[in-house]
């Protein structure tokens, strides 16, 4: 008889197990289906910039270049489909430096985060492009004439430029970009789908679509 309920508890128990873990990895999927994907560390690192709320069910993975025009212009677009959907969407960054010197201007990236200037600093960059990115003629030094805007303490971004775990996470985000074959800025994944067609109705449908069915609307 004791032997019995032993085997009764041990199998309620058992199943007990099952039923939350099914349960948990059930709401895990439904707060964001993206995040349950074996491979999620090949989209979002943890060294990797975010904004957006945590509790999100949208993600957007943008590999990105700090010299690339077609960024800066589609940086503003990504920032209105966040505000038409608030805490709907997170936007994570990653890099594919693939122009010349590009590595340059995300080491100022990293080293600005360090003071918690990042966006502002982005902000800037995107601004002042053309006056140091100019691809008949570049002149990278420049830049530096307008990162003053972005308030950072200019003597300890050049300090910080020299931390060698940047390097490390710049080479981790090209090799996820050759994994995820991203061959040109930006590249875009929402949810894990990739922007098939390159364009602003592609990415909007795209987004709004990942919104529809991670929120029933």
């Amino acid at each position: 008889m004791k032997n019995a309920i032993l085997a009764v508890a041990s199998l309620a128990l058992i199943f007990g197990f099952m039923f939350v873990s099914s349960w948990y990895k059930d709401r895990q999927a439904e707060k964001a289906s993206f995040m349950a994907q074996e491979n999620i560390s090949t989209f979002v690192r943890d060294h990797s910039q975010t904004l957006g709320s945590d509790d999100a069910k949208v993600y957007i993975v943008e590999f990105m270049d700090p010299a690339c025009e077609t960024c800066a212009a589609f940086a503003p677009f990504v920032r209105q489909m966040m505000d038409d959907n608030p805490g709907q969407i997170k936007l994570v960054l990653r890099y594919a430096p693939f122009h010349d010197g590009a590595e340059y201007f995300v080491t100022i990236l990293e080293a600005a985060k360090k003071q918690g200037k990042y966006w502002e600093t982005l902000d800037v960059m995107f601004k002042s492009q053309p006056y140091w990115a100019s691809h008949s003629n570049p002149q990278p030094q420049r830049v530096w004439e307008f990162l003053p805007e972005a308030g950072l303490d200019m003597e300890r971004l050049k300090k910080d430029m020299n931390d060698p775990e940047i390097a490390k996470l710049i080479a981790q985000d090209i090799a996820d970009a050759k994994a995820l074959n991203v061959r040109k800025t930006p590249g875009y994944f929402v949810n894990g789908k990739p922007l098939q067609e390159f364009g602003y109705q592609q990415l909007q449908a795209l987004i709004q679509s990942e919104v529809k069915a991670a929120y029933k609307k």
